[in-house]
This record gives C-alpha cells, sequence and structure tokens, in this order.
C-alpha cells in the first residue's frame, strides 16, 4: 500500500488538495476516505509506504490511443521490415519500459506483425516485462498493396475483410483497425486517396458488431474518412484533411478523432536531412499543410478527441509520448482540454472504464507531476513518479 501525503489531484473533474491511497493495484481512498483505508490496512498486520508529495500533483496515467510497439522511431521504417520477429520483440519490450517511464500507463497498438503487440500485452499483464497496459488490434486490414502492407493483414472485397477482420478476434484483439486511405510512409501511397471501399469498411464493421469491438480507421483523406464514419468506424487516426462535412459527420455520429499531431511534426520538424525518405516528407509536408484547417473544423464541430501519438514513426519515440498534448494545445485545445483527450476521453475509446481518473475503484496508474497539467501542459514532462497497476515504476 502507498499512501501519498500532501499534495493536490488533478482530473477532469477539477483540481483539488487530497490524499490519494492505492493498494493491490487500486485506488481505495481518495481525500478524507485515506485515514480509514490506513487504519484497516494496518488492523490487517500490514503497514503502508507513505509519499510526501506537498506541492506536486496527482494525476492519472496517460493513455496513448495509437502506438506500434515494434517500430523504433528510425527515419526509414521500411528498413525494419527484414528485422527478426526476436529483434521486434526486445523493440517492443524497450518501447513499453521507456512509455511508462514517461508517465504512459495505457496505449493502444493498431498495428504489428503478427500477435507481436498483443503477446507483449500478455506480457505486460503477467509482469514479464514493465510497461504499460497495452490494448492492441493485431494486424491491420488492408487492401492487396495498401499502406502498411508490410505487416498488414492483405483482403480484397467484402468477404475477404470479413474473414481478415475475424481473424484478428479470434487472435484476441481487443480493437479493429483497418486502412482507409494511402499512408504517407508507404512507398507509392496516395496519402488522401481512399483504399478499402465502402462496402469492405461496412463488411469490417459488420465483423467486429457482435462483439462490441471498437473499429479505428487510418484515414488521411476526406473521402475516406467519410467513407469510414458512415461505415460505423468508431475512431478516425490521423483525418488530416477532414473538411467541415467531414468534421460535423463525426460530431453527429459520435466518432472519436485520434489526431496523432507528433507524427507529422517527426517527420516535417526533421526531414530528409535526417534520413527520411523524400517522397514521405513530401506527403507529409502537403499533409501539415491542411492539418490546422482539420483541426479548426474538428473544434467548431464539437469532435471528441482522444489523445494519440503514432509512436514508432520516423522520430516519434515512446519516452516523448507528453509531447503530443503541448502539440495539441498549440493546435487550439486548452490544458485542460488536452488533459481530458489523453484520459477520459481515451478511457472511453479503448472501452476501459477503471482508468482515467483520480477516483476510488479506479486501476492505480497514476503520475505525480511538479505542477497542475489541467493549466500548465508541460507538467506532463518528466514526472516525479509514476504507478502503474499500482506498482512505482518510477
Amino acid at each position: 500500500m502507498y499512501v501519498l501525503r500532501g499534495g493536490r489531484v488533478a482530473d477532469v473533474d477539477g483540481t483539488r488538495a487530497a490524499d490519494v491511497a492505492i493498494a493491490d493495484g487500486e485506488i481505495v481512498a481518495v481525500g478524507d476516505g485515506v485515514a480509514d483505508a490506513l487504519d484497516e490496512r494496518r488492523r490487517g498486520s500490514d503497514d503502508a509506504t507513505e509519499i510526501d508529495v506537498d506541492g506536486a500533483v496527482i494525476a492519472p496515467g496517460l493513455i496513448d490511443a495509437h502506438v506500434h510497439v515494434m517500430m523504433d522511431g528510425r527515419p526509414d521504417v521500411a528498413t525494419a521490415v527484414a528485422d527478426s520477429d526476436y529483434t521486434a520483440s526486445y523493440r517492443t519490450a524497450s518501447n513499453l519500459r521507456d512509455a511508462v517511464e514517461a508517465g504512459v500507463t495505457t496505449v493502444r497498438d493498431l498495428g504489428a506483425r503478427g500477435t507481436l503487440a498483443l503477446d507483449a500485452g500478455d506480457a505486460v499483464a503477467d509482469g514479464k516485462i514493465d510497461g504499460p497496459r497495452v490494448v492492441a488490434c493485431g494486424r491491420n486490414v488492408i487492401m492487396t498493396g495498401g499502406h502498411g502492407n508490410w505487416f498488414g493483414r492483405e483482403a480484397d472485397g467484402p468477404a475477404e475483410v470479413r474473414k481478415a477482420a475475424r481473424e484478428q478476434l479470434h487472435d484476441g484483439a481487443d480493437v479493429l483497425k483497418c486502412m482507409a486511405t494511402g499512408g504517407v510512409l508507404t512507398e507509392g501511397a496516395v496519402t488522401g486517396a481512399p483504399e478499402l471501399t465502402p462496402e469492405e469498411l461496412a463488411a469490417f464493421t459488420d465483423a467486429a458488431a457482435p462483439t462490441n469491438t471498437p473499429t479505428a480507421a487510418h484515414a488521411h483523406g476526406t473521402e475516406g474518412i467519410k467513407n469510414a464514419v458512415e461505415a460505423g468506424i468508431t475512431s478516425i487516426e490521423h483525418g488530416t484533411f477532414m473538411d467541415r462535412e467531414a468534421a460535423e459527420m463525426m460530431a453527429e455520429q459520435g466518432t472519436y478523432w485520434v489526431p496523432t499531431a507528433s507524427a507529422l511534426r517527426g517527420i516535417v520538424d526533421n526531414g530528409v536531412e535526417a534520413g527520411i525518405p523524400e517522397e514521405a516528407v513530401e506527403k507529409a509536408e502537403d499533409a501539415a499543410d491542411h492539418f490546422d484547417d482539420a483541426w479548426d473544423h474538428a473544434l467548431d464541430a464539437g469532435v471528441t478527441i482522444a489523445m494519440g501519438t503514432d509512436a514508432g514513426t520516423p522520430f516519434n519515440f515512446f519516452a516523448d509520448i507528453p509531447q503530443e498534448l503541448a502539440y495539441m494545445v498549440d493546435y487550439g485545445l486548452s490544458p485542460a482540454g488536452a488533459l481530458e483527450a489523453a484520459t477520459v476521453n481515451a478511457a472511453d475509446l479503448l472501452g476501459l472504464d477503471d482508468v482515467g481518473r483520480v477516483a476510488e475503484g479506479y486501476r492505480a496508474d497514476l503520475v505525480v507531476l511538479d505542477a497542475d497539467p489541467a493549466e500548465d501542459v508541460s507538467a506532463w514532462r518528466n514526472p516525479e513518479a509514476v504507478f502503474a497497476a499500482g506498482e512505482r515504476v518510477v
């Protein structure tokens, strides 16, 4: 048992002075109930470790709704294709350690080779490796030769797409992910061009429906975004060329947006000089020119935003995930809005009802910060302490 004393608590419900007690992986008391929880623990002959957090702020651990645990931020992602499964596994373990030490206590992997990310989630849950909780999709469902074809499950036609989606569910997928449009990092792919057809997208969501499994669609271009929304996709990933009509459709349908600003910034800010392929840089620069407008449309329409980084793409490192919140503020969210996107919104998107708040009964995924993140978005950087499922990591 840990008791964090003398600090303030900050989450979507506001900032207030309160002690926090955690035990057996859960938050067992916040505020007035801490003394009683501590007394009960001691009556059972168990003691507690008390930590003085005077002047600090206790906040929920961050939730990154879009990562690729097998990728490591190298300039040219295609060079990882030849890596063995063993190498990819070691890299995954390192990435997860970096993430949790940065205060990220849950990630959603949206595309890996085979069952790598699913297995990594089991390894974290079993205590075999250190890291955040992992929610994973298995393999992306893509058209033949489509974006991410080096690790996706290629499928053509509604029947084959439905089968491909069902294969991921069979392997234990927590979410299903497809590629509705081309992308920046696939050679020859047109970033915003539709790839899966409306009929294929409908088959994809139909496969997810019986188990109520959330779905995600990589979608840069406006037509692909609209196709995905009409098919009932749960979240649009990237949404770079989103127009006003697409944003209004998303808001009306309750479709989440996961913007992944870090992915574009990593490519545009480093460029070909850093070894990123020229075609990828050109496509990213074109996408970045439209990204401001996408944010304006989404904020005006009231689209629900969940934080995600696309961690693993060029110069987009797992240790730097908290930087995404600062980018979100640059694009128009308040620090409190960024907190909401990275906690309760992301938790809801992932289908998790036990994370995202500092409240009794919630999983003890917490960070201790030197300032109030609802007022200062830079507070997320370099947490003083990190607890993941009740275990102190930092």
